[in-house]
């Protein structure tokens, strides 16, 4: 009886650990959330083009953040000799944050010239360290999360988040509209600043739980074992070149809005607002689907409705824009909504546990090459092609990249997901 007693206590306090655990990692999204949307999206366009970035330079920016993935396979690596995981995280997630934050006074550091080169600067340094920090957080929530709840909360989580997502994207439209660009950019560095320490501070509560290491101890065979993983790298590939055309046209939405089509940034929040509220729906249909059926089985169904959002966009020449920019913005946050999510569980829940930080290192390093060459060299085609009709500005590569989506999804997508 004794026994029986104190296995039900222990069995208790595990449970209140886990959803304590659970509790800080999504506590800790409140000021990251608002911290990354106020950085990003069209804020981060709007403040490029106000510092004077070009569409090349503005594709660099956007691309740049997905190249220095490559760099976490060296992390993989160097993670298995840390006694710590929790506080090279909080080091690293700090370097991130503070550095993407001074971008914000440029303007106040430095000659005219030069806002966009500081810019630059600071930029590529925020996400450098942000690799690493990346990477230590995958690895650390899949330890946190148990699997058999993972589908679940994360569609939870992230469906909280998006929802203070959308809130801080509207509020942020808003206050940009309202007050002229400099003041404006202002407003909105002063939360991001109060934001980042919040987030800095709520990292040192994470639990710094047990690291499983690698079986192996020197660098090539531990690189080898993903390689070596048919079903794995084939999978990574394919997801890879579709992310490469995707990213070709969708980073660069928030560039033909505000200089093509003259649109606001209250409307653009509007737009994004919707894309956020259905990605919110989303996650949790694509959690409950998850519990059903495999992580590769739910990326394949995503990726025609992704490629048939780029494609609505074609509407513009016979339709009123807004409705079809609402249309084509709501569709794609049902897709990536669902790609996102998946592909996360993907790494996390379909690759061996000792050697999961190079399976992650491995698909985040091919999908970063993919994606980073999609909105560089997006932007140089909007550069080449500016004396065009605008019809062809406006929509012209999205009819040709949706197209090649749809067939590459067909063509590859059903074989290389299905389930193994």
């Amino acid at each position: 009886m004794r026994d029986i007693i104190k296995l039900k206590l222990y069995t208790r306090r595990k449970t209140s650990l886990q959803r304590r655990n659970l509790a800080i990692a999504t506590w800790e999204g409140v000021p990251s959330v608002i911290f990354h949307t106020l950085l990003g999206g069209q804020f981060l366009t709007g403040y490029l083009l106000y510092l004077g970035a070009t569409s090349g330079q503005l594709g660099f920016v956007l691309a740049i953040t997905t190249f220095v993935n490559i760099a976490q396979i060296a992390v993989a690596f160097l993670i298995q000799r840390l006694t710590s995981r929790k506080w090279a995280l909080v080091l690293f997630i700090s370097l991130h944050r503070i550095l993407w934050a001074f971008t914000g006074l440029v303007p106040f550091l430095f000659p005219q010239q030069y806002w966009v080169s500081a810019f630059i600067a600071f930029y590529v340094a925020a996400f450098l360290f942000n690799t690493v920090g990346a990477m230590l957080w995958n690895s650390l929530i899949s330890d946190i999360v148990p699997a058999r709840v993972r589908g679940r909360y994360f569609g939870i989580r992230n469906t909280f988040l998006n929802a203070l997502g959308t809130l801080t994207m509207f509020i942020g439209g808003m206050l940009l509209d309202r007050f002229p660009e400099s003041q404006g950019f202002l407003y909105l560095y002063i939360i991001v600043w109060v934001c980042a320490l919040a987030n800095i501070i709520t990292f040192m509560f994470y639990p710094d739980v047990t690291f499983e290491r690698s079986v192996e101890s020197k660098f090539l065979p531990m690189l080898r074992k993903p390689l070596q993983d048919s079903s794995f790298i084939k999978a990574t590939l394919f997801l890879a070149s579709f992310l490469f055309l995707q990213n070709l046209v969708v980073p660069l939405y928030s560039y033909v809005m505000l200089e093509l089509l003259k649109i606001n940034y209250q409307t653009i929040s509007l737009l994004s607002v919707s894309q956020t509220l259905t990605m919110m729906g989303s996650f949790y249909i694509w959690g409950n689907l998850n519990a059903r059926y495999s992580n590769r089985r739910l990326l394949f169904w995503t990726l025609p409705i992704i490629a048939a959002s780029i494609l609505s966009w074609g509407l513009l020449s016979a339709f009123p824009q807004l409705p079809v920019l609402f249309s084509a913005h709501m569709l794609f946050g049902i897709g990536v909504g669902g790609f996102n999510q998946l592909a996360f569980n993907f790494m996390i829940g379909d690759t061996p546990k000792s050697e999961r930080p190079m399976y992650m290192a491995m698909y985040s390093a091919i999908t970063g090459v993919a994606a980073f060459f999609g909105p560089l060299l997006g932007g140089k085609v909007y550069e080449w092609i500016a004396d065009w009709a605008k019809w062809a500005q406006v929509f012209g590569m999205q009819l040709v990249v949706g197209s090649a989506m749809i067939v590459l999804a067909l063509v590859l997508g059903r074989r290389i997901l299905r389930d193994v």
